[in-house]
């Protein structure tokens, strides 16, 4: 094989297999940076003061991913995000920290 056919078929493969690699990052923007992001930070800063502070996080994280906001501050606020502050627990109980 020269060395034209070659570099051909390099730009080929390289053409054909780049835009597959790049499918994942575009295809799921709410996994690389977007909500996944957000939600961290604002749960870590919400649950800083917490005792339990992985369970805070867990459930922090599946409120905010659900109503797309987490009140301010480590307590209180919820008025800020009414989703948020009307999720309740099978139990009845409030679900989001």
């Amino acid at each position: 094989m020269d060395y034209k056919k070659l570099v051909t078929y390099f730009v080929f493969l390289v053409l054909i297999i780049l835009p597959f690699m790049l499918l994942p990052a575009t295809a799921a923007p709410g996994r690389i940076g977007g909500m996944e992001v957000y939600c961290g930070s604002r749960c870590r800063g919400r649950c800083a003061k917490a005792g339990f502070q992985d369970r805070c996080i867990k459930y922090c994280g599946i409120c905010c991913r659900q109503c797309k906001c987490v009140p301010s501050g480590t307590f209180g606020n919820k008025h800020q995000c009414p989703c948020y502050r009307d999720k309740l627990s099978s139990k009845g109980k409030p679900k989001c920290p």
